[in-house]
């Protein structure tokens, strides 16, 4: 949210100063709104606030939007990291697809996601240090919204497609067991 705050503003002042200032505000108080609801707070949002307010002050301190830029890139090289581990996304699957699909292909999908991330995040770093603010501004309001729904939808419909195959070849050998209601 801090990243999208700190677009916006810069995009409609042109000043680095009142942009980081407001991306800074912004991880502070999404924080502490968290922690006046009682929601409980992983360690990515506490390592995304620090980096937040770490390299927004480094920004501020030296007027080089270039910190600020990259901080996307650490939290996706973090994510990307964490989608390595195997099996990660078990949990987040329906009964059917964990009855009708393989480990081994959920498995691949979950470093499709690591592998997105990480081309995502070194995107990211290349443009933060090659081009101007406003081609990195363009780039992070749109590729990391659209290449994750992008895979979504492949990997929906490429799963879609493998469980009712498997389902179909159940039915025919007389083995499905159609789930309890």
């Amino acid at each position: 949210m801090s990243t999208i705050i700190f677009i916006a503003i810069y995009e409609v002042t042109n000043d680095i100063i009142v942009a980081t200032g407001a991306g800074i505000v912004t991880g502070i108080g999404q924080f502490v709104w968290l922690k006046s609801r009682r929601h409980s707070i992983e360690l990515m949002q506490y390592a995304s606030l620090a980096l937040v307010i770490v390299l927004g002050t480094a920004t501020l301190l030296t007027r080089d939007p270039r910190f600020v830029m990259v901080k996307p890139s650490i939290a996706g090289f973090a994510i990307a990291i964490v989608m390595l581990k195997r099996g990660w996304q078990f949990r987040y699957m329906p009964p059917i697809v964990k009855e009708n699909a393989s480990e081994a292909f959920l498995t691949v999908w979950g470093y499709i996601w690591s592998a997105l991330y990480f081309a995502m995040a070194a995107a990211n770093l290349v443009i933060s240090q090659r081009y101007d603010l406003h081609v990195w501004a363009a780039f992070n309001a749109t590729v990391p919204t659209f290449a994750p729904l992008a895979l979504f939808l492949i990997q929906y419909l490429t799963m879609r497609a493998v469980i009712h195959r498997n389902i179909k070849a159940k039915v025919a050998a007389g083995t499905f067991a159609a789930p309890a209601e």
